[in-house]
């Protein structure tokens, strides 16, 4: 399979193409857009609340490059859990052959160069950061094949890997910092626990069952379903407390103010999932909802931004 990805470039790039829309879904692509917008809108009205936010063309690049690099990150994954997924997973398009790892790894090598001259064109800290984002992807894949822990220990999995998350949300702020978009103050920082909390909660939703299965990558075998259940909601919490905690509505009239304060009734989607899953009887926890509040929060986050001051 490798040498059809170097001999026939047209037939190696239909079966990355053929990739993408199966392990890429639309909604990971929207996931990114909303991110780049919520984050540095958030970022803007935070730091600086006197002044409008609009996207701007550099806006435009930082979501291209953070689609690109979402893509990169998924195609690092589908190697490195390659062995879970033949037992698990075995129609993904790795384990059937419908993909190589030589045509994953020449599409990530296309994906780096891209994203680190667009970035560039914004500023060199952009490209920097985006840099950093995709070699501790690679780097992730190295600590699982040195370090059993951390592929089956999955607090410690956790631990090691959502960093990858922060460096992006970095290279965001970073960037929107550099292009005038977001000024240099401690609260643009502060702004990554808002999104720390939204993933997380949908983290822990993803690998969350009432059985305990030992041979599957569940947080529930380490927690317990109700703790799995209770840091995903917990976790929501923290993001909307954040958000209103940045954003202090109680100070301002604005429809931006306004609409912060009525973020907390965002919660009734986990809290709802939550009573709703334990009264029931199905086994996994559902995924939807967690992927619902996101969306929202990031919805309502862009919201606050557009229509403040």
């Amino acid at each position: 399979m490798g040498s059809v990805g170097v001999t026939h470039p047209l037939v190696s790039a239909a079966r990355i193409a053929r990739f993408t829309a199966v392990m890429y879904k639309p909604h990971y692509l929207l996931y990114g857009v909303l991110w780049v917008l919520a984050l540095e809108g958030m970022a803007s009205l935070v730091t600086q609340p006197d002044s409008a936010w609009r996207p701007t063309w550099s806006t435009v690049v930082r979501i291209v490059v953070v689609a690109f690099v979402l893509l990169y990150l998924r195609m690092v994954d589908e190697q490195k859990d390659l062995e879970y997924d033949r037992v698990h997973n075995p129609d993904r398009p790795l384990v059937t052959g419908a993909v190589s790892a030589v045509e994953l790894r020449v599409a990530m090598g296309l994906i780096a160069i891209g994203a680190i001259s667009a970035s560039l064109a914004l500023s060199v800290g952009s490209a920097v950061m985006i840099a950093v984002a995709m070699a501790y992807g690679l780097v992730l894949w190295g600590l699982e094949r040195l370090f059993a822990v951390v592929r089956t220990n999955i607090l410690v999995n956790l631990i090691v890997t959502y960093p990858v998350q922060l460096l992006v949300t970095g290279y965001i702020v970073v960037s929107a910092i550099d292009t005038g978009e977001v000024r240099a103050h401690w609260q643009a920082a502060a702004v990554a626990g808002i999104f720390a909390g939204a993933f997380l909660q949908f983290e822990f939703a993803r690998k969350t069952s009432r059985e305990r299965r030992p041979d599957e990558s569940l947080y529930s075998n380490v927690l317990g379903a109700k703790g799995s259940i209770a840091a995903s909601v917990v976790c929501a919490v923290a993001a909307v407390l954040c958000n209103i905690g940045l954003i202090e509505p109680w100070n301002y009239s604005s429809p931006g103010a306004l609409i912060a304060r009525i973020s907390p009734f965002l919660l009734t989607i986990p809290v709802t999932t939550a009573w709703n899953f334990r009264r029931g009887d199905r086994v996994n926890y559902p995924v939807v909802p967690a992927v619902v509040f996101i969306l929202a929060l990031y919805l309502t986050l862009i919201a606050q931004a557009l229509t403040s001051p």
